[in-house]
Parts: structure tokens; sequence; C-alpha cells
């Protein structure tokens, strides 16, 4: 068979998007902070006191890695003093529900075992 009669190419892995998956996987923290969003705690001092172990390095590092992707928004007000909050972007709306039905897989993969 010639090569233009390939009808297939080489499929590889959506880059951005599977870089995304592993980063936001490999930050213990970010499914997290997106059940917090979930539950209303959107203000970085409320979402380290509401969760045990959590610093506010780490999350700093973690909320500005979802910013990057525009999963998360950041808001900032102009008041005395600055108030800060996060809310889920539309976009990440859609990557949060790629995220469940991982979640969704694995229990199912577990179950099978």
């Amino acid at each position: 068979m010639k090569n233009q009669d390939k009808l297939f190419s080489r499929k590889s892995a959506p880059e951005r998007s599977a870089r995304m998956v592993e980063t936001i996987y490999g930050c213990k923290w970010s499914l997290t902070v997106y059940q917090l969003l979930a539950n209303g705690i959107n203000r970085p001092g409320a979402m380290v006191r509401s969760v045990e172990g959590l610093t506010t390095k780490v999350l700093n590092e973690c909320l500005r890695k979802n910013t990057d992707f525009g999963i998360l928004q950041r808001l900032t007000y102009n008041e005395a003093p600055p108030r800060v909050e996060y809310q889920v972007t539309r976009f990440g709306e859609k990557f949060v529900r790629i995220l469940d039905e991982l979640e969704k897989l694995q229990d199912e993969i577990e179950s099978e075992v």
C-alpha cells in the first residue's frame, strides 16, 4: 500500500488539554478547590480556613495554575482592604464535567476489580 492510499494518520493525544488534565490532577488541591467553589466558598482566606492542611502558598499556586488555564477567573474588588474572589469560567465548567467523567470511569474500574 502506498502512502497516498492510507486513510488514517497516527493519532496522538491533544497536547494542551492532556497537559491541563495532567497538571490539574497533579495538583492534589485543585479538585478540592472546585468543591469549595461549588459550595460558595470563593475567597482564598475562607478556602484555607475550610480545609485542613491547605496552606496559603499552596492554594495561591493552585489558583494561579487554574487561572492560567482559563478554568478559574480571579475577581478583584477595589475596596479597602482589597477583596479577591474566584469563580469557575464557562470553559472551567466544561473542564470540571470532564474531570467528573474521569472520576466516574475510575469508580467503574475499581468496582470491576
